[in-house]
């Protein structure tokens, strides 16, 4: 799962931008620059820092110069200062997006993964029978032909893979996929994996493996 640092000082606007993301991506929050700067200091591998400009202990531009000289994290700049100075300045610090504030809840969702999806690397997954793109959500066949499963079942092929050598629930599946608000039933996610086996090709388990009373286990490693 994507990860994404929000540097917010306004707790009520922090509460709810950090419940809504965290249904997509792993968020951590940091109200201050020594608290964000803590975090980021903690755990180099964000993918994002959504960061207002205006806090308590100093301005986000010094925040985002200092965080630049050590790594190529994508900005999205967060801001009651819509000048077109400040904006400039957002920019030449290599801010991918100058969002004024107020915004609306929805675009800035939005925006945020049209950030993360156009600087997604081309992930393929290569295997005896097919080649997994989880860039396109595509299986190509050995036959060269291209198949578009449903995205819901592209997301938990690349959840087992990504947790593998793990074994997953069929429960810890449901709330990772849908959320714990929105599980469907058991009987769904078996169909899913049974469609999956027949999408690669796996005949006897040889990549997603059933475990007695678990659940379910990516057993195959990518080719290199």
């Amino acid at each position: 799962m994507r990860k994404i640092l929000l540097v917010e000082d306004d707790l009520s606007l922090g509460e709810t931008l950090t419940e809504r993301l965290r249904k997509d991506y792993e968020v951590s929050w940091g109200k201050t620059l020594a608290e964000a700067w803590a975090l980021f200091s903690k755990t180099k591998d964000y993918d994002l820092v959504l960061l207002d400009v205006g806090l308590p202990d100093g301005s986000g531009f010094e925040l985002a110069a200092k965080i630049k000289q050590i790594s190529p994290v994508l900005f999205l700049f967060l801001t009651a200062q819509a000048d077109a100075e400040s904006r400039l300045k957002g920019f030449e610090l290599g801010a991918e997006e100058y969002i004024p504030k107020p915004f609306h809840l929805k675009e800035l969702l939005i925006r945020v993964k049209h950030v993360l999806d156009a600087h997604a690397p081309v992930r393929e997954i290569v295997l005896d029978e097919c080649v997994i793109n989880f860039s396109n959500m595509s299986v190509k066949k050995s036959s060269g032909q291209i198949e578009y499963p449903p995205v819901t079942d592209m997301k938990i092929l690349q959840l087992l893979i990504d947790k593998s050598p793990r074994v997953l629930s069929r429960d810890e599946i449901m709330n990772e996929i849908w959320g714990v608000d929105k599980n469907p039933s058991v009987r769904t996610i078996d169909n899913i994996i049974v469609r999956l086996r027949q999408l690669l090709g796996d005949d006897g388990e040889k990549h997603i493996r059933s475990v007695r009373g678990v659940g379910y286990q990516w057993a195959t490693e990518e080719t290199p």
